[in-house]
């Protein structure tokens, strides 16, 4: 008798963070004969990432946001989020999953809320050290969150939590310098910063790099991730190289990175980590986020693997001081990230993953 083949629903978006993840874990499950089904947003980052994906279905559902500040569309969320609900609880009937695994993002409550309510084990995942608004509201309806931050334990219910680190994609490992060089028109005569200010971009570190650039471009090259819509085209200059987004090509990019500038987002940091790149940290401030990005920055700095500056704190001497504090400590900090092992983590979730399919 033939064995039933097993089915798996991956959700989560709003922003590439919130994917990341699942795009690590889709191949092994591809490769394994599973057949994978994939529920979204109508139009979010997830959908243009997922759909690019031959053996994945994607499914679009209703959502609303999980804002924590005061808008009229605060009125309408609750009925999108219901009617997300019902749109999840149809195509989890339709496809009849054996377990559901949720990255996060407010897409994903509805997706685990209605698996609860057909009856199909979900597990979560966590990447922040403290629990995103859409985590904490799905964990009451999960079996399993899996957190990437060992202190993200003291923020869940015990019974549910399991520790396991950072998910990693393995295609990261598999960058390509000659491709970077020829992307880039950059060389190997200086080393190279390469500076990401997340997927829109952030305005206050765009304009330090390139206010600073002619102190800069005299002792490395600059690859510039500046957000969509910041690319400056007025700027042409030998060494400084500007792009909107990179997707495909950025484990290329990564291989020939020297130093990084970044966010604090989980998933980018650990995977900087993973590649052993020393790190400038730049956290989104509190202004603009609940703050989860300054407690992943901390936890890098208190354990040697990073630097941080603080938005507020960016001035153009700031910076450039920041940027060769970072390059006199580098041999400590690659010293400190040689010693995290990032290969276990994902096996880790496979096997949980399989373990509670039922």
């Amino acid at each position: 008798m033939a064995m039933k083949e097993k089915r798996i629903v991956f959700t989560g978006g709003g922003t590439a963070g919130h994917v990341i993840v699942n795009l690590a874990l889709i191949p092994h499950f591809e490769k394994a004969g599973w057949e994978i089904h994939y529920i979204g947003s109508k139009d979010g980052i997830e959908r243009e990432l997922i759909e690019e994906l031959p053996h994945v279905t994607y499914h679009a559902i209703s959502t609303g946001k999980l804002r924590r500040y005061m808008s009229i569309e605060n009125m309408k969320d609750p009925f999108k989020v219901l009617k997300g609900i019902t749109d999840a609880w149809r195509i989890i009937g339709k496809v009849k999953p054996d377990i559901i695994f949720s990255k996060g993002g407010f897409v994903s409550v509805p997706v685990v809320v209605a698996g609860r309510m057909r009856r199909v084990p979900t597990i979560i995942h966590e990447s922040d050290m403290t629990p995103g608004l859409a985590n904490k509201l799905a964990t009451k309806f999960a079996e399993k969150i899996v957190t990437t931050f060992p202190e993200t334990q003291n923020y869940l219910p015990q019974q549910k939590a399991v520790h396991v680190g950072a998910v990693i994609r393995e295609e990261l490992f598999q960058g390509d310098e000659a491709v970077a060089y020829e992307l880039t028109n950059l060389n190997k005569k200086k080393p190279i910063i390469l500076i990401m200010g997340g997927s829109s971009g952030s305005a206050n570190v765009n304009k330090v790099v390139r206010t600073n650039l002619p102190k800069l471009l005299t002792k490395y090259q600059i690859i510039h991730i500046c957000g969509a819509g910041n690319v400056d085209k007025s700027i042409d200059e030998a060494g400084y190289v500007q792009f909107e987004y990179v997707n495909e090509q950025l484990k290329d990019v990564l291989s020939i990175a020297d130093y990084v500038v970044s966010r604090a987002g989980a998933n980018a940091i650990y995977e900087f980590l993973a590649l052993n790149i020393p790190m400038l940290l730049i956290p989104l401030p509190l202004s603009a986020s609940r703050g989860d990005q300054i407690d992943n920055a901390k936890s890098f700095v208190k354990n040697g693997y990073a630097h941080m500056l603080m938005e507020e704190d960016i001035t153009e001497d700031a910076f450039e001081r920041a940027i060769e504090r970072l390059v006199s400590d580098e041999s400590a900090l690659r010293e400190n990230m040689k010693k995290e092992d990032m290969q276990v983590a994902r096996d880790e979730v496979i096997h949980l993953i399989k373990s509670m399919a039922k």
